[in-house]
């Protein structure tokens, strides 16, 4: 998994909930859990399996979470950020100041494997043996930074479709909705509102 999918993973776990709310699916450490191990090779800790998901472990993801979506709330201006938090970003300064020290709570140092009948592969790895968790925090911050410091960042979009709260990396140029069943809910919004527009109600009726 790479830095772009695993940072929208990390944001995209506040999400509408399929009815008129939002769900979180780090609301609880059995859901942090569910969620570590989902992406255990990604995070890095195959090896040992991923931390155990205490209520440490669980704030900490959050505000990392916290900082990405201020974040990326402030990478697609002058468009509106995601509904589910625009009243409550955190302010850039502090996102930035989060996810750098999260990032720089593991030094790592660059190691190159090369397989036979395979391209040599540069990683950079922790040294010493710092704790799981912060190996774990560290690599979300650091997914964070490359997406943000990278080129995807200027396809991120926030959904526009109604009651959608997720960010999206636009994969095509005529893409509008992170899924296509955000497009059908906007197109049936849209008609919706035309037909109040022209004096008429959803149903057909029209207005006197």
């Amino acid at each position: 998994m790479d830095a772009t999918r695993l940072a929208l993973d990390l944001a995209v776990t506040i999400r509408h909930d399929g009815h008129d709310g939002v769900a979180d699916d780090l609301a609880d450490t059995a859901g942090l859990a569910a969620w570590l191990r989902d992406r255990t090779d990604a995070l890095d800790c195959a090896a040992d399996g991923p931390p155990p998901a205490d209520e440490a472990l669980l704030t900490a993801v959050r505000e990392l979470r916290a900082a990405v979506r201020s974040l990326f709330a402030r990478a697609i201006r002058p468009n509106p950020p995601s509904p589910a938090d625009a009243h409550r970003l955190l302010p850039e300064d502090a996102a930035l100041a989060r996810l750098n020290a999260a990032a720089a709570r593991v030094p790592t140092a660059p190691r190159l494997t090369w397989e036979p009948d395979a391209p040599p592969v540069l990683r950079h790895l922790p040294t010493g043996t710092p704790p799981a968790a912060d190996r774990l925090t560290a690599t979300l911050a650091r997914a964070a930074l490359a997406f943000l410091g990278g080129p995807d960042r200027d396809r991120l979009r926030a959904c526009p479709a109604p009651r959608c709260v997720r960010y999206f990396v636009k994969e095509r140029a005529r893409q509008e909705w992170c899924k296509p069943s955000c497009g059908n809910r906007a197109r049936v919004a849209r008609h919706h509102r035309r037909r109040r527009q022209d004096g008429a109600d959803p149903t057909g009726t029209v207005a006197e």
